[in-house]
C-alpha cells in the first residue's frame, strides 16, 4: 500500500515559516536527494492556503535550472487539495469531506507514495487521523524565535520510530522517521 509521507523543512525551533510566511531559510543543496523524493512520489496533498500559494508556483524565468527542474516535476504529480469551502479547478481534485475514507481508498490505487505537503492546518488533521506513515523532517540550522509552528494542537500523543538521519555541508539534518505499528 502506498504511503502518505509529510516531508518539509523546519527550523531548529520548530517553525516551518517565518512571521509573515517566510521561507528563505530554507536551504535546498542539491546533495540532499529532494529530486529522489520527488521520483518515489506521484501525488501531493494541499490544504487550500498553501496549493494557492504553491500548488502552480512558477520560477522566475532567470531562476537556476536545477529549480526550475524541481517546479517541473512537482508540476507533474497528481494533486488534491483538502478544503472546507470546496472548490475546483482543472489542476487538482478537491476533497472537503469524508478525508479519512478519502485517504484510505487513495492510498488503496496502484502507485508511487503520496507527499503531505501542508499547510499546518491539514498536517493537523492527518496527525489526528493516523494518516502519517513516515516523517520526514529537514531540520534548517535556523532559529527563528516566532512563526507558523510545524505541530498545533494536536489530540493525541504520536510515537514513531527513527529510520534514518543525514547530515549535510549546509547543516540541514535529515530526520526520517516511521509511524509505529502496534
Amino acid at each position: 500500500m502506498r504511503k502518505v509521507i509529510l516531508d518539509l523543512a523546519v527550523t531548529l525551533d520548530g517553525f516551518i515559516e517565518g512571521p509573515n510566511g517566510e521561507v528563505d531559510w530554507c536551504i535546498m543543496d542539491e546533495d540532499m536527494g529532494f529530486n529522489q523524493f520527488l521520483a518515489s512520489i506521484d501525488t501531493i496533498f494541499y490544504g487550500r492556503v498553501s496549493y494557492d500559494m504553491w500548488g502552480n508556483f512558477q520560477p522566475a524565468d532567470d531562476a537556476p535550472e536545477t529549480e526550475k527542474s524541481i517546479w517541473n516535476a512537482v508540476h507533474s504529480k497528481k494533486k488534491y487539495v483538502f478544503s472546507k469551502t470546496g472548490r475546483q479547478d482543472s489542476a487538482a481534485t478537491w476533497i472537503s469531506t469524508d478525508i479519512k475514507d478519502r485517504i484510505d481508498s487513495i492510498k488503496r490505487e496502484p502507485g508511487k507514495d503520496i507527499w503531505l505537503y501542508g499547510g499546518a492546518n491539514l498536517i493537523t488533521t492527518f496527525v489526528d487521523l493516523g494518516l502519517v506513515d513516515m516523517y520526514r523532517l529537514g531540520v534548517h540550522p535556523t532559529i527563528l524565535g516566532r512563526g507558523k509552528p510545524l505541530f498545533v494542537n494536536i489530540k493525541d500523543r504520536v510515537d514513531i520510530t527513527l529510520e534514518s538521519v543525514k547530515t549535510f555541508q549546509s547543516g540541514v539534518v535529515l530526520l526520517s522517521y516511521s509511524k509505529k505499528r502496534g
